[in-house]
């Protein structure tokens, strides 16, 4: 914002008082000889002419931050430690009925845990805390009335977190992918009990992806027992947000043989890296583990309290939250990719046992690099202030969940605004797209497989009477020779060798194929996934 010649509102505060969010403001305003704004990436800059100047004081220019701008929690957050009560104080003393006064003070106490004195004279009709056409708030039947100030508290989550989310063009976009209607496409194209045959495969393909997009794609057994919990786990019983809902699916997830104590939230520090030549790299340092459970319940009140909304954007913050709180010791990529399943089937928009192979589209190279890069959206900028503030020492501390590490973080008064009010309208976009992506294309493949895979099994009976999983054989028979007839089908299958029926079977099961889905993929796999995992 240094670059920012004559800054007006959330920048001239960031310069004057030197307070700097790790996030980058929504809006940034500054006056010029002409009204006029410029939108990039979904970051506003706008520019005022000079009738529009505030006056050089903190609360004028908090004033016009919160009116003509988005107001920024992060950054409201550091700049009332930073500032202390006094000017918020004298600017609601001075205008006990103005609206963005009482509004700052409401916000100067919900941030900070202090308290301020409400004037005697307090009046003036109840104001929203955050205007919902520029944030997204809570739900209207969940908004809470707060007489101190003659506000009305429409946060979504809690001052220990609450995710922050901007209503831009990307955003409102997004939100309005609608499963319900694309699943329902699927199933007027293709019918219920084909979509229904389709799951089980849907579900172990959405398990072996997101395996491999933790670089752990052969480990067979770990990837069945993910599919199961998917399959079983997905939309039942509490919101695996608590220590002992937690506790449970990380059992589940992780079978019975574990290095981990203790399962459920850590007590232990935490980073996200890698080791390159025995050297650790550190891309993301996670909250410290007191915070873990006020954060958790911050997260619990945002779904809670914004129930009826979006189930895409909503089950994007649900996922990216918990990967960003990252409160377990182990397997919160994965948690985190279950949460987006998990929270479409709570909201209703997607049936049982239909699970969406999300982790498919993201496990494609491209999108892999997107997802990393909307990843970094949070943890890049928090690396980047905070690269001098972490150490390996050279004794290592045993945690009471039983992990013993050397890793020390010094600055999380630092973080902690930054962990607590994430940016994430980039994550909701992003995973809006991966979804309509998983409904549109990879469900609909897999349909029109299924559906051409059972037209040839049938084609093949029509030639020759015999069980379904004869047919199936010749099937993954004819992809894998491309149609040659193998000795060892002949012997299995004598009645194949006879004059004109393997190439009868061929050439039927080629038009089949022509006509749907090509034939590429295992068929033992797609359509016997128990038995595929255990080979």
């Amino acid at each position: 914002m240094n670059d920012i010649p004559d800054p007006i509102g959330a920048a001239w505060l960031a310069q004057t008082f030197d307070v700097m969010p790790m996030a980058r403001l929504p809006v940034v305003s500054q006056i010029g000889s002409r009204r006029e704004t410029q939108i990039q990436e979904g970051f506003r800059q706008e520019t005022f002419q000079e009738s529009m100047r505030p006056d050089n004081k903190l609360a004028a220019h908090l004033h016009f931050h919160l009116r003509h701008e988005v107001p920024h929690l992060e950054f409201l957050a550091r700049l009332f430690t930073k500032t202390g009560a006094c000017d918020i104080q004298s600017w609601v003393d001075a205008e006990p009925t103005g609206q963005y006064a009482r509004r700052a003070a409401f916000l100067y106490e919900w941030l900070t845990g202090s308290m301020l004195v409400p004037p005697a004279r307090l009046g003036g009709n109840y104001i929203d805390a955050l205007d919902s056409d520029k944030l997204v708030t809570a739900s209207p039947d969940q908004v809470v009335k707060v007489p101190r100030w003659r506000v009305n508290d429409n946060l979504p989550g809690t001052r220990e977190f609450c995710p922050y989310v901007v209503k831009t063009d990307g955003l409102k976009k997004a939100s309005a992918v609608n499963v319900a209607v694309l699943l329902e496409e699927l199933t007027t194209e293709f019918g219920d009990d084909l979509l229904l045959r389709a799951a089980a495969w849907m579900t172990l393909r959405e398990s072996k992806a997101s395996f491999l997009i933790e670089g752990e794609a052969e480990r067979t057994t770990r990837i069945q027992r993910f599919a199961d919990v998917m399959a079983r786990r997905t939309g039942q019983g509490d919101l695996p947000l608590s220590d002992k809902a937690l506790a449970e699916l990380q059992r589940e997830i992780l079978g019975d043989v574990t290095s981990l104590q203790r399962l459920g939230v850590r007590e232990s520090p935490v980073f996200v890296g890698e080791t390159l030549r025995y050297q650790e790299i550190v891309h993301y340092i996670a909250p410290p583990e007191n915070d873990l459970g006020p954060m958790l319940d911050g997260l619990r009140t945002f779904l809670q309290r914004t129930k009826g909304q979006s189930p895409v954007m909503r089950s994007a913050v649900a996922a990216f939250s918990f990967v960003y709180i990252h409160p377990l010791a182990d397997g919160n990529g994965r948690v985190h990719r279950f949460l987006v399943n998990d929270i479409l089937r709570r909201d209703g928009v997607m049936p049982e046992p239909m699970i969406l192979p999300i982790s498919a589209v993201i496990s494609d190279s491209s999108e892999r690099r997107t997802y990393d890069q909307v990843l970094d959206r949070v943890s890049k900028p928090l690396m980047q202030r905070v690269s001098d503030q972490f150490e390996f020492g050279s004794t290592r501390t045993a945690y009471p969940d039983g992990v013993v590490s050397n890793f020390v973080f010094h600055a999380p008064e630092q973080a902690r605004p930054l962990w607590r009010y994430p940016d994430l309208v980039p994550h909701v976009v992003f995973m809006a797209n991966i979804i309509a992506r998983t409904i549109t294309e990879q469900m609909r493949h897999e349909s029109r497989y299924l559906r051409s895979h059972l037209r040839a099994r049938q084609a093949i009976k029509e030639i020759v009477e015999m069980p379904d999983h004869q047919a199936d054989r010749i099937l993954r028979s004819i992809e894998q020779t491309n149609g040659v007839l193998s000795g060892v089908l002949a012997k299995e299958i004598p009645v194949l060798t006879r004059s004109g029926i393997w190439e009868a079977i061929t050439e039927a099961v080629k038009q089949v194929f022509l006509e749907g889905a090509p034939l590429d993929g295992s068929v033992l796999e797609r359509y016997h996934p128990t038995k595929a995992a255990s080979a």
